[in-house]
C-alpha cells in the first residue's frame, strides 16, 4: 500500500519507495487502500499535534465518516473518553461498536449543552474537528481550559470564522492537521507513525471499515456516495 497523494484514480501510479508500506497478512486490498491517509491523519492530529493524553476526553465531530471513525477508535485505544458525534441513530451505533464512550445526534441535541452534561461542566480537552462550520463554533463553546482544537477539514462546507476570545479565555489551542503536507516536510515520522499504526493492524488492535466499494469505472458514483453521506468509515475504488 502506497500513500501517493493525487492521482491514484488509476490503473497505474506511480510511488516514492518512503511511502510504500508492506501489507500485513490476512488484510484484504481494500481495507488497506483506505489505510494510510485515515489512519495516518488521525495518529498525526493526536501525537503530534493534539498531545492527546490518556484519561482525556476526546469530541469526535463527524464521527461515522473516514477520518471521524478512526479517530473514534486511535482515541479509544489511546485512553482517552471518547464521546462520538455524528448525525443519526445507524452512524451513532457504528461509532459505538468501535468504542465511543457516549453518543451525541447532533441534529437533534445542541452539541455545547450536551457536552457540558456529559461532562460535569468541564467541557472537553481535545476536539477532532473534519467538519467545519458551525460544528467548530459550537466546539469552542464547549472545551475544557488548556483544549485543543484539531482542525482536520471542512467536510460540512464551510469554514468556521474562529472568535479568538473563546481561546484567549479558555486558553485553548486552534491547532491545524495537514496530514499530507506534513509527510512531505519529515517523511521519516511518518515512517515512524506508520510502523506503529501498521504493528497495531498485524496484531488485531485496528479494524479499517470499508462499507462501499465501487470498480474504477464507478468512480463518480463513489464520489456521490461521500457528498450524499450515504457511507460511513472509507468508500474505495477498486481496479480489476
Amino acid at each position: 500500500m502506497a500513500n501517493a497523494g493525487v492521482g491514484c484514480l488509476a490503473e497505474q501510479i506511480c510511488a516514492e519507495p518512503e511511502k510504500v508500506y508492506a501489507i500485513p497478512d490476512n488484510v484484504s486490498y481494500e481495507a488497506a487502500a483506505g489505510f494510510i491517509v485515515t489512519y495516518g491523519t488521525v495518529y498525526h492530529a493526536f501525537i503530534d499535534r493534539g498531545h492527546l493524553r490518556p484519561g482525556e476526553t476526546l469530541l469526535v465531530l463527524g464521527a461515522a465518516g473516514g477520518v471521524g471513525l478512526c479517530a473514534v477508535e486511535l482515541g479509544k485505544l489511546l485512553g482517552a473518553q471518547v464521546i462520538a458525534a455524528a448525525s443519526n441513530e445507524n452512524k451513532l451505533e457504528l461509532c459505538e461498536q468501535y468504542g465511543a464512550d457516549h453518543l451525541l445526534d447532533y441534529t437533534k441535541l445542541p452539541i455545547k449543552e450536551s457536552i457540558l452534561e456529559i461532562t460535569d461542566n468541564k467541557g472537553v480537552d481535545v476536539v477532532f474537528d473534519p467538519v467545519g462550520g458551525d460544528a467548530t463554533f459550537q466546539s469552542l463553546r464547549c472545551m475544557n481550559r488548556e483544549g485543543r482544537l484539531l482542525i482536520i477539514g471542512f467536510a460540512g462546507g464551510s469554514i468556521a470564522d474562529i472568535p479568538a476570545n473563546r481561546l484567549l479565555l479558555r486558553q485553548c489551542q486552534a491547532v491545524g492537521v495537514a496530514f499530507g503536507a506534513y509527510g512531505m516536510q519529515f517523511p521519516a515520522k511518518v515512517r515512524t507513525n506508520m510502523k506503529v499504526l501498521t504493528d497495531w493492524w498485524k496484531h488485531g488492535m485496528l479494524k479499517p471499515h470499508v462499507s462501499m466499494t465501487f470498480p474504477l469505472e464507478q468512480s463518480i458514483q463513489a464520489m456521490n456516495a461521500l457528498t450524499t453521506r450515504q457511507a460511513t468509515g472509507k468508500v474505495v475504488v477498486t481496479i480489476d
